[in-house]
């Protein structure tokens, strides 16, 4: 661990110069043993100041070799006027083993020439794995400079969500606290930022447009105060939600009212440049819903309601399309269909972490099932199986013992680093994202 900045570039010398610019003097050694060094540091250094030095210093790095964070927005208006088309955008929700999982994802993505794919972290995530979004770009980029990745890299806050509970008992303050998360988020290179206000909408109120209300407004507070903090030449990928996921699935008349509502109100506001997609409810929960024994219970996915959306969204209001959540645990088998019926992108998470538990030494998992046992008691529901609350609670593992995850052998990091790589590469071929790059390229500059 580095104890200051004078040590810090000691060891990297005749590999980096940093002095304001940053120059590479010896990629290979950057690659083959600074990088590990340097995002280490920069998750677990105890010295708060040196950590964002390295922090920013990574991100200087990728810069330098060509890694850059950007906006997928010009490629989604590219979608919406159908001029690219035929593939679903995955979107990786990395929860632990943040730097080893994103070196598999880009091996993958790498192997296969994919440019369209997204690295996500929700504000929920954020919380319980412990990554603030500074540390969860410098995972990424270090990853990306690791495996030799060159091009735009997408990094997406997911799920910046309402609290319907906190927002009822003072909305000022809950939309103000979404706002200090975006800001921090943009401060990061998060130029892709989901709008989660779903959770605001009343299905007791007799019209749509009633119902969707709430949703709307604050989608449209949200997208003017991000318009408003984007870095000049970046138009941030903005996202919005029709149907909170595990509720009843959504309509073309929900989204209809809803993107009347919002676009109406955008345009009172301000000529801003509104969403670039929709999330919708098809019949997915996040995480899949575990049975007594541990196993998940298959889900029927509404393939013509998320073919029918995603129509409205293009032809009626220029959107990429409709994304679809809560999916990674489905069938392999139906990963094809999505991009048959126009889906935009699709979000990822809970089959990953369910990967790297199943390849935990038993005495690790046993220690982390123990800790969730007795510092999630509370969230054991009546009538639920051990199995079925460690599979809803073992994602809460992450953060507590993440230095404990990171500092497994690496040759176990490694075999898992595989399992996932094999994992992303057949996801990229089903969602038909292979050879995307130079399309990617060309729209994103």
């Amino acid at each position: 661990m580095f104890k200051d900045s004078i040590e810090l570039k000691n060891y990297l010398t005749g590999i980096v110069e940093f002095n304001g610019d940053v120059n590479i003097l010896d990629p290979v050694k950057l690659r083959e043993k600074a990088i590990d060094e340097l995002v280490y540091n920069a998750v677990f250094n105890p010295d708060e100041n040196l950590k964002m030095e390295i922090r920013n210093l990574i991100r200087k790095i990728a810069r330098k070799l060509g890694i850059v964070p950007s906006s997928i927005q010009p490629f989604y208006e590219a979608m919406g006027r159908g001029e690219v088309g035929g593939f679903t955008v995955p979107a990786v929700n990395i929860r632990g083993l943040t730097y080893d999982v994103a070196r598999a994802y880009v091996r993958a993505v790498k192997k296969h020439n994919v440019g369209a794919f997204i690295f996500e972290i929700a504000k929920s995530e954020i919380g319980y794995t412990f990554q603030r979004p500074s540390e969860y770009t410098a995972c990424v980029l270090s990853a990306c400079i690791k495996e030799g990745y060159q091009g735009p890299v997408f990094i997406q806050g997911d799920h910046v969500q309402v609290s319907a509970k906190k927002y009822k008992e003072d909305p000022e303050k809950e939309i103000n606290s979404l706002k200090e998360l975006v800001k921090e988020e943009i401060e990061s290179d998060f130029y892709n930022i989901d709008i989660d206000s779903s959770t605001l909408v009343d299905l007791s109120k007799p019209t749509l447009d009633e119902q969707q209300r709430p949703n709307y407004e604050v989608a449209v507070e949200m997208t003017e105060y991000i318009r408003k903090l984007q870095p000049q030449g970046i138009e941030i990928s903005v996202g919005g939600e029709i149907g909170e996921v595990g509720g009843k699935n959504s309509t073309p008349e929900e989204l209809r009212a809803y993107m009347q509502g919002y676009l109406k109100l955008l345009a009172e506001r301000g000529n801003y440049k509104g969403i670039s997609k929709i999330s919708v409810q098809t019949g997915t929960t996040h995480g899949g819903i575990p049975l007594p024994d541990g196993t998940i219970a298959q889900v029927k996915i509404d393939f013509e309601t998320l073919r029918v959306l995603s129509e409205v969204a293009r032809k009626e209001y220029g959107l990429s399309g409709a994304v679809q959540h809560g999916a990674s645990t489905l069938p392999e088998e139906l990963f094809d269909k999505f991009p048959q019926v126009g889906t935009a992108e699709i979000h990822l998470a809970t089959e990953f972490q369910n990967m790297i538990y199943s390849m935990l030494p038993d005495d690790f998992k046993r220690e982390v099932y123990e800790f969730l046992k007795k510092e999630f008691k509370d969230e054991w529901k009546t009538g639920d199986t051990e199995e079925q609350f460690i599979y809803k609670t073992r994602k809460k593992g992450f953060g507590p013992f993440k230095k404990e995850f990171w500092d497994l052998p690496q040759s176990l990091k490694e075999e898992i680093g595989v399992a996932l790589e094999k994992k992303f590469s057949l996801l990229v071929q089903k969602l038909n994202v292979v050879n995307t790059y130079d399309l990617v390229c060309k729209y994103v500059k």
